[in-house]
């Protein structure tokens, strides 16, 4: 199992206490798809810009496709750049990994009679239970990642401290970026309040 897939499961068993946006989900996903190709030494950091090393086949499809979007000639990509990038639709890539994979199941409820709806869930499985012991031991990487979603582990207290240097950019930089978009949804929402008081003549 990867980063990436353990946040996703983290992130979709806790959806119903602390959901969380898909943007957001997003982001934080490309974070830690960049972690684990740090760790698997694919990739270093040269101040703030990714430098590739020699492309490898990685098993997991989802972070071989991560790999293959990095940019492998000079001028390197920015942290930040990237994770806007990658991140583009990045949750519903996994979701729908997930689902191919057997990992979800739809369960259909029927409402008023008359109305179906359809709710994702994750199967029991041994990828969910080793996120899950992942996440119960408090891991730094996945709890900072989490936390930075507002997930947080009422169990184990506060995320612990990250110690190496790559890994603590990149955590920040998926901070920035998570800042930058809750300052663009405030933007928005300004301004579609501002048109609707114009369309109701206040």
């Amino acid at each position: 199992m990867t980063t990436a897939r353990d946040l996703m499961i983290v992130a979709l068993d806790m959806a119903s206490s602390r959901p969380v946006e898909r943007g957001d989900l997003s982001l934080a996903l490309a974070g830690a798809e960049m972690i684990d190709l740090l760790d698997a030494q694919d990739i270093r950091l040269d101040g703030d810009h990714i430098v590739p090393s020699i492309r490898r086949a990685i098993a997991d499809r989802l972070l071989d496709e991560a790999a293959a979007s990095l940019a492998r000639e000079a001028p390197y990509e920015s942290v930040g750049d990237w994770l806007w990038r990658r991140g583009r639709g990045l949750s519903a890539a996994y979701l729908a990994a997930f689902e191919a994979e057997g990992h979800l199941t739809r369960q259909r409820r029927r409402r008023w009679m008359l109305f179906h709806t359809s709710r994702t869930e994750l199967v029991d499985s041994p990828a969910r239970r080793l996120a899950a012991d992942r996440w119960t031991s408090n891991e730094p990487v996945l709890a900072s990642l989490a936390a930075a979603l507002g997930i947080r582990n009422d169990q184990t207290g506060d995320s612990p401290g990250v110690a190496e240097d790559a890994t603590a950019t990149v955590l920040a930089a998926v901070n920035d970026a998570l800042q930058e978009l809750a300052v663009e949804r405030q933007r928005r929402a300004i301004e579609e309040a501002a048109a609707d008081n114009i369309r109701r003549g206040e």
